[in-house]
């Protein structure tokens, strides 16, 4: 799976081969997620690239080199690590992962990496998945409150059905949750959160 990745950004076999390179080489990629400092503080991140023994991340707070890193990242799940370098808007955290997770970040990095050529949707991306509790209320920026079901829901964003269908690029919180619509489809509408979720609050029983 790791050699998936190599291909798709041109190495060599012989590049292939060299350790370093396999643990080096990067794919520009934007995943959305959270990260937890040493001290227990918590922000949104967002990835600029990444390989299955390390990340760079665009963030608001940095750390520490060597300061110990959790992060979870939507559809690759949580993974730790430690920060290797400071960068421009944020920092490099090199991955302490089993072998095993490294060959699940191989397969998913692949697949980003194909997914304009395979033409597959983005939100195909994303793990989503439907609250116990469905029923929510959308608080436009104007006041006014709208009645909304969630069709499903990913650290991102989230799909509803909606009797109205306020215009894409409008501001709204779905619940307590700010977002912004991003998408129409027949019966309702997409919404981007302004932050995703955080890990801990994304489960079935989540309440936006």
């Amino acid at each position: 799976m790791i050699e998936d990745v190599e291909r798709s950004a041109g190495l060599s076999a012989r590049d292939r081969r060299s350790p370093d390179l396999r643990r080096h080489h990067r794919v520009k990629v934007s995943i959305l997620g959270r990260y937890m400092l040493a001290d227990r503080r918590e922000y949104p991140c967002q990835t600029v690239d990444m390989s299955p023994g390390g990340v760079s991340l665009t963030c608001a707070v940095m750390g520490a080199l060597g300061e110990r890193v959790v992060l979870y990242l939507e559809h690759v799940g949580r993974i730790e690590g430690t920060i290797a370098r400071l960068i421009p808007g944020g920092f490099a955290v090199r991955l302490n992962a089993t072998p095993r997770k490294r060959d699940k970040i191989a397969s998913q990095l692949t697949w980003l990496a194909n997914r304009e050529t395979l033409g597959l949707p983005e939100g195909r991306i994303h793990e989503r998945l439907t609250p116990l509790v469905t029923g929510v209320v959308l608080r436009l920026e104007s006041g006014r409150e709208v009645a909304a079901r969630i069709i499903d829901i990913s650290m991102s964003g989230v799909a509803l059905t909606t009797a109205s269908t306020p215009a894409i690029g409008v501001s709204l919180m779905v619940g307590r949750t700010p977002g912004r619509v991003v998408r129409h489809f027949e019966g309702g509408i997409g919404v981007q959160f302004m932050l995703p979720i955080s890990p801990d609050l994304f489960h079935e029983g989540l309440t936006l």
